[in-house]
């Protein structure tokens, strides 16, 4: 019986060492979730931009010292931007150029009254930098540099002069990427083109020194090429 006894005890413990192997074995690993990498703004882009423009324009004639005092011009611009990105910890340091075409223009009257004096911008272009501070996919940044257009300068029965201006431009954007090739932006631009002059003889029987200053407010899209986007990875 004590045989017997033993060899039932040997059976059962043989059974239960699968189990017991079982048990030992290590855990399943946890699948690991993978790791998205900061958005990254560094790299080429091309893109449009349209918006409008609004300021103050003046003509004054040294000949006869009268001036027209400020009056109002505005307008609608579109255009075409280029530009590149280089990104540094959060900073982003960046260099844009944009031309566009531009309807900002306005009149009063002028040479007491008796005529009609109008300044006309036809075309505006800048070159900037770009500082901006990385947060994710959303980016506000500060921009200034040189800014060209042209002054058409017209006083109504005598005749018009066209010049081209270079100036500065200060202003703030907020640019949002959509995805790693597409961004969207909207821009304020403060834009002086100093003083143009319409010779004499042209606008008047003097000089005509007129003064372009203007407010743009615009929006824009770019495509950009080789910009880091989220970068997934899995260890």
């Amino acid at each position: 019986m004590k045989k017997l006894t033993l060899t039932v005890a040997g059976v059962l413990a043989l059974a239960t060492l699968p189990a017991t192997a079982a048990d030992l074995r290590p855990a399943a690993k946890a699948p690991v979730a993978p790791v998205v990498a900061p958005f990254n703004w560094s790299g080429f882009y091309i893109g449009i931009n349209g918006g409008g423009g609004w300021g103050r324009s003046r003509h004054s004639f040294p000949l006869t010292g009268l001036s027209t005092g400020d009056f109002d011009v505005d307008g609608g611009l579109i255009g075409g931007t280029i530009g590149a990105n280089f990104q540094t910890g959060a900073f982003v340091f960046g260099l844009e150029g944009d031309l566009d075409w531009s309807g900002i223009k306005g009149s009063t009257a002028c040479l007491n009254q008796a005529f009609t004096c109008e300044t006309d911008n036809r075309w505006l272009g800048t070159v900037r930098g770009r500082i901006g501070y990385a947060m994710g996919t959303v980016m506000p940044y500060v921009t200034g540099g040189l800014a060209v257009g042209d002054i058409r300068m017209r006083t109504i029965s005598f005749g018009s002069e066209t010049e081209t201006k270079a100036g500065w431009t200060l202003g703030a954007g907020l640019e949002f990427a959509l995805n790693p090739s597409w961004s969207i932006k909207g821009e304020y631009l403060y834009v002086d083109l100093g003083t143009a002059t319409c010779g004499t003889g042209i606008c008047d029987v003097g000089a005509d020194d007129v003064r372009f200053r203007a407010h743009v407010l615009r929006a824009g899209i770019n495509y950009r090429f080789n910009i880091g986007g989220p970068v997934v990875a899995s260890y």
